[in-house]
C-alpha cells in the first residue's frame, strides 16, 4: 500500500508552521515565531498576517526538505480553518488551496482546538478512548470528552476569559514583559503558592470564569502598591506562585468534577498553557490522588504547531472528510457540540 503523505499548515495566530506526516508519523515540524509583537505587549493582527506572508514559503520549503519529501509528493494538504485571527488564517488557507489546486490533491480543513487534543497522538504513550482533555490556551479553556479522533464533545468551557489570558494579563499587571505567562511560571518555581489568597469563582457545572480573578488580582496589586511601591518587586516569586496556584486549582477542580460526572479516569492536557510546569505537576498529583492515568504532549506539540494539524488531517483523510476549494476560514467556529 502506498504511504499517505500529508503537508499541514498552521497560521491561526503568530506562529507560521508547516509539518509533514507520513502514515501517521510526523517527519518534520517547522515553526517560525514572530518577535515583532513583543514591543506592543500582545499580538497585533495586521503585523501577524504580514509576517505569515513572509514566512510561509520558507517554512513549507524547510518542512518538505527536512522530511525528504518533494513538493509534488503530498497526497493531501491540510490547513487550520478555524478559529484564529482572520488575516492570519487567510494566509494559510489561501496558500493551502492554491497548492491543492495546483497539485490536484485533496484539501483538508482542520479545527485548531480539535488539533490541540489530537496532539496527544503524535507520539507514544497515547490515551485510549474515551478520555477527557483539558485544553487550555490564550484564547480557549475547555474540557473535552473524546470518544474517538473525530467524535469529541465540549462538556465545559470558559464563560469569559481563557486561562492563558489570565496568565498573560496578570503578568502585564505585575509588570512582566510579553509574553508574560511563561515568566509567571518561571518565577513561581521559587515562590510560596499559599502566601497570597485569590478567590475561586463559584461557577456551576463544568464551565469556567477567569474575569473575576483578573479583577481581584488587579485590586490586590493596586492596594499593596499604594502601601508599598516596591511591594511587587520584593514579593515577585510569591505573587507569581499564588496566582499560578489559583489558576491551576480552578482548572483541576473542574476536571475532578468532570471525571466524577462522566466516570472517565483517563486524562490529558493540551494547548499552549499545557506547557506550564505547575499545571503538568498538578495533573500528576491529582492523577495519583484520584487514580487517573494521564497523558501530556511534548512541549513542542503544546504550543501552536503544524504537527497537530497534520495528525488531525490524517484521521480526516482516512474518514474521507475533505474540504472544497471554496472553503473559507473562520475567526470563530463552534467545536464539539
Amino acid at each position: 500500500m502506498t504511504a499517505v503523505k500529508i503537508l499541514a499548515i498552521e497560521s491561526s495566530c503568530d506562529e507560521t508552521s508547516a509539518a509533514v506526516l507520513v502514515d501517521g508519523k510526523v517527519l518534520s515540524n517547522i515553526i517560525a515565531n514572530q518577535s515583532v509583537h513583543e514591543q506592543y505587549g500582545g499580538v497585533v493582527p495586521e503585523l501577524a498576517s504580514r509576517a505569515h506572508q513572509e514566512n510561509i514559503v520558507p517554512v513549507v520549503d524547510a518542512a518538505l526538505k527536512k522530511a525528504g519529501v518533494d513538493m509534488q509528493d503530498p497526497d493531501a494538504i491540510a490547513f487550520t480553518q478555524s478559529p484564529g485571527l482572520i488575516g492570519s488564517l487567510l494566509v494559510g488557507s489561501c496558500f493551502a488551496k492554491s497548492m491543492a489546486l495546483g497539485l490536484n490533491i485533496p484539501l483538508i480543513g482542520v479545527h485548531h482546538m480539535q488539533a490541540h487534543v489530537l496532539a496527544n497522538f503524535i507520539e507514544d504513550p497515547q490515551p485510549s478512548f474515551p478520555f477527557l482533555c483539558l485544553t487550555v490556551s490564550g484564547g480557549h479553556t475547555q474540557i473535552v470528552q473524546c470518544n474517538s479522533p473525530l467524535d469529541m464533545k465540549v462538556i465545559g468551557e470558559t464563560m469569559d476569559d481563557a486561562a492563558g489570558e489570565a496568565f498573560d494579563k496578570s503578568a502585564k499587571l505585575i509588570g512582566l514583559p510579553y509574553p508574560g505567562g511563561p515568566l509567571i511560571d518561571k518565577h513561581a518555581k521559587t515562590g510560596n503558592p499559599l502566601r497570597f489568597k485569590f478567590p475561586e469563582p463559584q461557577i456551576p457545572g463544568l464551565n469556567f470564569s477567569f474575569s473575576g480573578l483578573k479583577t481581584a488580582i488587579l485590586y490586590f496589586l493596586q492596594e499593596n502598591r499604594a502601601k508599598d511601591p516596591s511591594f511587587v518587586e520584593d514579593n515577585l516569586a510569591d505573587i507569581c506562585a499564588s496566582i499560578q496556584h489559583r489558576i491551576i486549582t480552578i482548572l483541576m477542580n473542574k476536571l475532578v468534577k468532570a471525571s466524577q460526572e462522566t466516570g472517565i479516569k483517563q486524562m490529558s492536557i493540551a494547548g499552549g498553557v499545557s506547557a506550564n510546569s505547575g499545571l503538568r505537576a498538578a495533573l500528576a498529583e491529582y492523577s495519583a490522588k484520584y487514580g487517573w492515568s494521564y497523558y501530556i504532549p511534548k512541549f513542542e506539540y503544546c504550543t501552536d504547531n503544524a504537527a497537530m494539524i497534520a495528525m488531525t488531517a490524517y484521521y480526516k483523510y482516512q474518514a474521507g472528510e475533505f474540504a472544497a476549494l471554496d472553503a473559507v476560514p473562520s475567526a470563530r467556529a463552534i467545536f464539539g457540540e
